[in-house]
């Protein structure tokens, strides 16, 4: 039987919908596709990379979950801790701890991470075909051993209302299209209008496989999902319908992989962001951000809350260097909070995790030492990236705890601005960057990429043509503090200049008048 909150909850989100169905799918009122948009993807990222304005008058309305996204969103992801084999009970003590310790600072998102779905046999991996579970409409469900609330079609219901009862957000992450299983399966396409199979043309029976694209499958999960071909009303019905459902959950925030970067599907994000409008606004993400580029991102920015720039960063130091240019770049560009739509470095891999692509849980300690931490945290908060805690809470440790909720590094990435990189360093292995805070101080950041201990300087006057129109001149009297030493600086006549430990960063934060 259905609980009544579940009752409720489809009655009021099915509303909802109704009506977006009727606007959308019947009197074309919603997202009209070009036919510059209806030929395949592998033309339509061409096309993106040698016009891609022609989709930015396009895309350029605000999904209503805007709103959810004025500063970068902050919050925890599974993956890095406990991979694609989390359960209820595990996912429940994370999330519990976090409304205790990182909720008061502004850690609100506990997500999901893929493959909840997935059955874990012993066959199962990233990329298996046949042990899904899905049902009759060919929907993902959660996989009822792990979450044993969902039996019975509730879903995630229960475990998101038990998550929203802690103050939190729930999260999921979903993929592309359709699931391959469910194209083998043939399963029927559900009419959200008349709540029974899709017949639209002459009394055909409409199903998984007419509607799923098989060239395009996703990059890396061949095995699992492809795109869903939105130019029929049976592949719209399709996406609207796991939207709906998605809705009827309570979930809050969606986490999409496979339509971003190198598998971008333009279609797919404007369908997902239309149908995402409802009166609680879902919080949208988008990925994978290998091959992001600063153009495709302008092109994506006003229809979704966050978007990744890179793959996926783990304990390695390597990652965390290969976010530098990148960050540089799409700060650049003025990408920064466009829209209010926010760059995503990924995920932050401290504390206790698994290994990239393990079918195990939580095992060892990062990789990443103290000061190569610091850094990425506050390369992290200085491009006002996504803030998503990786680790396992159950053993969250002070240091962890202490660089995750240091009081400064969040202000910078909730609220300062021209945040860029300071290009007046150029010693190998040297980066820097620069902004202004909310009450006028100026911010500072040397980072130290190279094996050994070195000195970096950072010119006064340098600093000055890099943030003109600030408190910080060259005739300013000023006064620096270091962030993660707490080392006073007193006054800075001509130049910053601080010792920097390998790999290590120093933050340092500027009062002039």
């Amino acid at each position: 039987m259905e609980t009544i909150t579940w009752r409720k909850r489809r009655l009021r989100t099915g509303t909802r919908f109704l009506f977006s169905y009727l606007c959308f799918f019947l009197t074309g009122s919603g997202p009209q596709l070009s036919s510059h948009m209806k030929r395949t993807n592998f033309e339509q990222n061409s096309s993106h990379n040698e016009d891609g304005s022609r989709w930015v008058d396009l895309l350029n309305q605000r999904v209503w979950s805007q709103e959810l996204a004025s500063t970068p969103p902050r919050g925890w992801n599974s993956y890095n801790a406990i991979s694609w084999t989390i359960t209820e009970e595990e996912f429940l003590q994370n999330a519990e701890i976090i409304s205790k310790k990182l909720l008061p600072h502004g850690y609100e998102y506990v997500v999901v991470d893929h493959l909840w779905y997935r059955r874990n046999v012993t066959c199962a991996s990233v990329d298996s075909l046949g042990v899904d579970v899905i049902d009759e409409w060919g929907r993902p469900m959660p996989d009822p051993d792990r979450w044993p609330s969902s039996r019975g079609g509730k879903g995630f219901t229960e475990v998101a209302d038990r998550v929203h009862k802690m103050g939190l957000k729930f999260g999921i992450n979903v993929m592309r299209g359709i699931n391959t299983q469910a194209v083998k399966a043939n399963t029927h396409i559900l009419d959200p209008l008349s709540g029974n199979v899709y017949d639209y043309f002459n009394g055909k029976i409409w199903t998984a496989q007419d509607i799923g694209i098989k060239e395009r499958t996703c990059a890396r999960m061949q095995n699992g999902f492809m795109s869903v071909d939105t130019t029929l009303q049976a592949g719209r019905f399709f996406l609207a319908d796991l939207y709906q459902l998605y809705a009827n959950w309570g979930v809050d925030f969606l986490k999409q992989d496979c339509v971003f970067g190198n598998d971008l599907d333009m279609n797919e994000i404007y369908h997902a962001s239309w149908l995402l409008r409802n009166d609680r606004p879902i919080l949208y993400s988008v990925s994978p951000g290998i091959g992001a580029t600063p153009m495709m991102a302008k092109s994506v920015s006003g229809v979704v809350n966050m978007y990744s720039i890179n793959g996926h960063n783990w304990d390695d130091w390597e990652d965390v260097v290969a976010r530098f240019d990148v960050a540089r770049d799409f700060a650049a560009a003025n990408m920064i909070g466009a829209n209010s739509s926010w760059p995503d470095l990924d995920m932050l891999p401290l504390g206790w995790l698994s290994d990239a692509g393990s079918n195990e849980g939580p095992h060892r300690t990062t990789n990443l030492t103290l000061e190569e931490q610091r850094t990425m945290m506050t390369l992290w908060c200085m491009a006002k990236s996504p803030l998503m805690f990786g680790g396992d809470l159950r053993k969250l440790d002070d240091t962890t705890y202490s660089i995750l909720t240091n009081p400064t590094l969040l202000e910078v990435n909730s609220f300062s601005s021209n945040n860029k990189e300071f290009p007046y360093i150029k010693s190998e292995g040297l980066r820097s960057w620069v902004a202004t805070g909310r009450q006028r101080e100026i911010y500072v950041a040397l980072f130290n990429l190279n094996s050994k201990k070195t000195t970096i300087t950072a010119q006064k006057s340098d600093l000055a043509r890099a943030l003109p129109g600030t408190t910080l001149t060259t005739r300013a009297s000023c006064k620096g503090k270091e962030v993660w030493s707490r080392l006073d600086l007193g006054i800075i006549d001509h130049s910053i200049s601080i010792a920097v430990e390998t790999h290590g960063t120093a933050l340092v934060v500027l009062h002039c008048n």
